[in-house]
């Protein structure tokens, strides 16, 4: 599984670096990003819509929220 810790940035950075991460990924594979502007909390979910890919688990933790993504592919 391949982490993305965005700690410190702010929109709109988490999500092109998200999204740039999930391009490079294969089917299947999993990413867990860690981000703590609060907007990231509306927008990677949004994201994920757009993209096709699947958000497994958000979680939110005082600062923090966390997002575990499988990438979509062709069978899934």
């Amino acid at each position: 599984m391949n982490e993305l810790d965005l700690s410190g940035l702010k929109c709109p950075l988490p999500v092109l670096r998200t999204r740039k991460a999930l391009l490079s990924m294969a089917p299947g594979e999993r990413l867990h990003v860690i981000c703590t502007d609060p907007l990231a909390g509306i927008d990677v979910p949004n994201m994920i819509r757009e993209t096709g890919d699947v958000l497994e688990e958000q979680r939110q933790e005082a600062s923090r929220t966390t997002f575990l993504i499988r990438k979509a592919g062709k069978s899934a």
